[in-house]
């Protein structure tokens, strides 16, 4: 009979699992430093990963900030980040991962890529590629309760009820599940920012310096892989500039908030 039971147990347990989508998960905990860098936030990878995971919907915070008392007393409640690279002779290869409390791989991307020689470039674009993954997931965070999440490692493992969560698979390149349509969305807005002026580009050698009227070099632009979407830096932020419905934006992070500064750029 006790045989019976710990079957029982085990079978609900797999079972439980099966039904982890990141749908399950609203906040996100990153690293500061992942494992194939030698540096805290090297290239801005991991200031990078947050921005990506906040433009998704996900509330990402770093593991050694001061977090809500909602994730302080139950770490089982915010997802993992891990990226790994790839060896390449000619290439830049990184995989991005989200796993629970516990180890267990919730997503999978595929593996991002990029052949850019310089590094800061490169494992930039690797990521944003390997970003592209969650696309296929339409992520939307469901305020169903995961059970699993509130148990302690000693304590048996409850089933979430099949009615809470279905899954279905994806494609074959994506580890991954997804739920039908969730109960609630988290939008993310950015801060506004009104233009200053009009902004002169310069050709330089991998993109454009923006100047204003002084003249005064205001933001460098670094050229990606894909059109009107440039790596950015201004002395202080380090962002993107992008191009949204026929207006540029220049888009950063200031004090943990998302900040979106409209451009006039005349190239």
């Amino acid at each position: 009979m006790k045989r019976y039971i710990l079957l029982f147990l085990l079978f609900i347990s797999v079972s439980g699992y099966a039904q982890r989508t990141i749908n399950n998960y609203k906040y996100v905990l990153i690293p500061e430093k992942f494992s194939f860098l030698k540096e805290n936030d090297q290239y801005r990878l991991n200031t990078l990963t947050k921005f990506l995971l906040q433009d998704k919907g996900f509330i990402p915070y770093f593991d050694n900030a001061e977090l809500p008392a909602e994730i302080a007393n139950n770490k089982c409640s915010a997802l993992q980040v891990d990226v790994l690279e790839k060896n390449g002779m000619f290439t830049t290869n990184l995989t991005l991962l989200l796993k629970d409390c516990k180890g267990n791989i919730i997503f999978k991307s595929k593996e991002g890529k990029s052949r850019e020689k310089e590094f800061k470039t490169s494992y930039n674009l690797a990521l944003r590629d390997a970003f592209t993954s969650l696309n296929d997931v339409q992520y939307a965070y469901s305020e169903t309760t995961n059970v699993q999440d509130q148990q302690t490692s000693a304590t048996p493992v409850a089933a979430v009820p099949a009615s809470a969560t279905a899954t279905v698979p994806v494609s074959a390149s994506v580890t991954a599940v997804t739920s039908q349509p969730a109960a609630k969305v988290i939008a993310v807005a950015a801060t506004a920012v009104q233009p200053a002026g009009t902004l002169y580009a310069q050709p330089t050698t991998n993109g454009y310096q923006l100047i204003d009227t002084t003249p005064k070099k205001v933001l460098t632009l670094s050229r990606t892989s894909v059109q009107d979407y440039f790596i950015a830096e201004n002395g202080i932020s380090n962002g993107i500039v992008l191009k949204k419905n026929g207006d540029w934006f220049f888009e950063y992070y200031k004090d943990d908030k998302l900040m979106a500064e409209k451009l006039l750029i005349k190239f």
